[in-house]
């Protein structure tokens, strides 16, 4: 358990920057990047289901997933910063909820998948709160690099319900994964990442959260 938390860290502290270098890059690069990590999931999700009758709706939600992920970083005000804010609210939500999952244990959350407790799903909304805050008060600072003007410096009522759900969604997919991998009999989508395993192990609640907010976004912005 604790070389498989040390690979953890050690993926974690390489991956993330690479992926932020390929968000902030945008263009060819940020394009390339989630084409890469497209094929990826989709022969992991191949892998796991191996043609059984829900392979198919599979591969359609990761397609759908994959667009709002397109449209979220190249259109949505052409800018990453509300792509950012997406990404980093999975990435927290997680690392929350591994902290105080493993930190405090407790109460099983569900049957579907058995690591998840309580207090992992409240160490997910912590963190990706207090993320949050951090986030708007450093706004100024982040948005001068990009063609958005400055609205708030702090994390009003709206953003607070809108981290919830993303970070909803994104416990969600870890979940709703993590059912697939047992009806499959396994304990890992791949081995392309030490201390995660799969990529599509990595990316389970991004690819549920950015298909929520790009409806969010759809919807009320």
């Amino acid at each position: 358990m604790k070389q498989e938390f040390i690979n953890r860290i050690i993926s974690s502290i390489i991956l993330i920057p690479i992926a932020l270098f390929f968000v902030i890059k945008g263009s060819f690069f940020f394009n390339f990047f989630i084409l890469i990590c497209f094929i990826v999931t989709s022969y992991e999700w191949h892998m796991m289901s191996k043609n059984r009758p829900y392979t198919f709706l599979g591969f359609i939600f990761i397609i759908f997933s994959f667009y709002t992920v397109y449209y979220l970083r190249n259109e949505f005000y052409g800018d990453y910063i509300y792509f950012l804010m997406i990404f980093l609210i999975c990435i927290f939500t997680d690392i929350g909820g591994y902290i105080f999952g493993r930190t405090f244990k407790g109460p099983k959350l569900t049957k579907i998948s058995p690591n998840k407790t309580y207090s992992g799903m409240f160490g997910g909304y912590f963190l990706s709160i207090v993320f949050m805050s951090l986030f708007f008060i450093n706004l100024e600072f982040l948005l001068g690099f990009t063609n958005i003007e400055v609205t708030g410096k702090e994390l009003t009522l709206n953003n607070f319900i809108l981290t919830i759900v993303i970070s909803t969604a994104s416990q969600f997919g870890d979940i709703i994964v993590s059912y697939f991998k047992r009806l499959s009999k396994i304990k890992d989508t791949g081995k392309i990442i030490p201390g995660h395993g799969g990529l599509l192990d990595r990316i389970d609640g991004m690819i549920f959260a950015f298909p929520t907010s790009y409806l969010i976004f759809k919807l009320f912005y």
